[in-house]
C-alpha cells in the first residue's frame, strides 16, 4: 500500500494542539527502553512547539507514569524477558513485554533536559494503574479509563490534534488512532517521531492503518 502523505501549508490557530508524546529518558538513547535516533528530533519538535505557542495553538505533553509493578514490565513476570511476545487476558498488556521504564518519579520518567517543557499548558500522564497499559494519551488500553486528555482538549474547543514523539508505533500511533475516533482532525508528523518497529513490520501496519483511517500523515510541514 502506498502512503498518502500531506505535504500542505498549514496554518496553525486557537483550535490546534500539538501532542507531544512521551519524550522521556527512558525512551532516548541510553535509557531503559531505547528508541532509535529519538533525541535527533527533539530540536525540530521544540521549534514546532514554539510555532504553535505563538500562533495561538497550544502545546500539550504526556509522560508515562508506571508504578514500579506494572504487569508490562518483564520483570513482573517470572521466566519472562523484554521484547518477549505476551498478551494479558483482557488484551490490556502486550503484545510484548518491555524492561522496566518510567518508574514514576525515575530519572527515566522525567522529560528529556533539551524539551522545552515551559511551551506546554498541560502534562497528562498515563500507566498509572499497574493492571494496564496506556499507549494511548487518551485512554488505558482496555478503552475503559480516560486519561483527561479529550476532556481537556473538548473544554478549550479543539478541533485539530498534531501528534509527533515517542515512539512512532505504539504511543503515537495509539493517540492518533484514539483521536480520531473521539471525533478530532488528526494529523501524524511522522518526521518528528521515531519507531520501535517490534514486531517486525509495526511501523509499516501503523503508517498505513493510519492512513486508512483518514489520519492526515504529515512528511513536511509548512507551519503558519
Amino acid at each position: 500500500m502506498e502512503i498518502n502523505y500531506y505535504e500542505k501549508s498549514i496554518k496553525i490557530n486557537e483550535k490546534d494542539a500539538l501532542i507531544i508524546v512521551d519524550m522521556q529518558n527512558d525512551f532516548i538513547p541510553g535509557g531503559s527502553l531505547p528508541v532509535a535516533e529519538g533525541d535527533l528530533i527533539i530540536e525540530e519538535i521544540n521549534t514546532t512547539a514554539k510555532k504553535f505557542k505563538n500562533s495561538g495553538g497550544i502545546v500539550v505533553l504526556t509522560q508515562d507514569w508506571h508504578p514500579k509493578n506494572h504487569l508490562s514490565f518483564a520483570s513482573n513476570h517470572p521466566g519472562k524477558s523484554s521484547d518477549d511476545e505476551y498478551t494479558s487476558d483482557n488484551g490490556a498488556i502486550g503484545p510484548v513485554l518491555w524492561p522496566d521504564h518510567c518508574v514514576q518519579n525515575s530519572q527515566g520518567a522525567k522529560f528529556h533536559k533539551d524539551l522545552k517543557v515551559e511551551l506546554a499548558s498541560n502534562i497528562i500522564q498515563k500507566g498509572m494503574n499497574p493492571n494496564l497499559d496506556s499507549y494511548s494519551g487518551f485512554q488505558d488500553n482496555d478503552k475503559k479509563s480516560e486519561t483527561g486528555l479529550r476532556r481537556y482538549l473538548e473544554s478549550l474547543t479543539i478541533k485539530r490534534i498534531f501528534i509527533c514523539g515517542l515512539a512512532l508505533d505504539y504511543c503515537c500511533y495509539f493517540t492518533a488512532m484514539d483521536g480520531i475516533d473521539f471525533g478530532f482532525n488528526v494529523y501524524f508528523l511522522v518526521r518528528l517521531t521515531r519507531g520501535i518497529d517490534l514486531p517486525e513490520g509495526n511501523i509499516k501496519n501503523a503508517l498505513e492503518n493510519m492512513d486508512k483511517k483518514g489520519i492526515k500523515i504529515v512528511k513536511k510541514a509548512d507551519f503558519k
